[in-house]
């Protein structure tokens, strides 16, 4: 890890054990959270999938309601 600055934070018994059960054996609580909250490619995401009728479909319907 770069320059790792030390913070103590506050979290929840629940927010902990869903860290908890996120985390692998080789990973830290930062790799956890930082995996967690990086931005999402949903395009890169979605072009990784097998080919799909029913996503295909779905995303079709969601474009053409108002404001899609």
């Amino acid at each position: 890890m770069k320059g790792m600055a030390i913070k103590t934070i506050t979290i929840s018994l629940e927010a902990y054990e869903k860290l908890l059960a996120k985390k692998t054996a080789k990973e830290s609580f930062t790799d956890v959270i930082l995996k967690l909250t990086k931005k999402k490619d949903t395009l890169a995401y979605i072009r990784s999938l097998k080919p799909s009728t029913e996503l295909a479909n779905n995303i079709e319907n969601v474009m053409k309601k108002p404001g899609g």
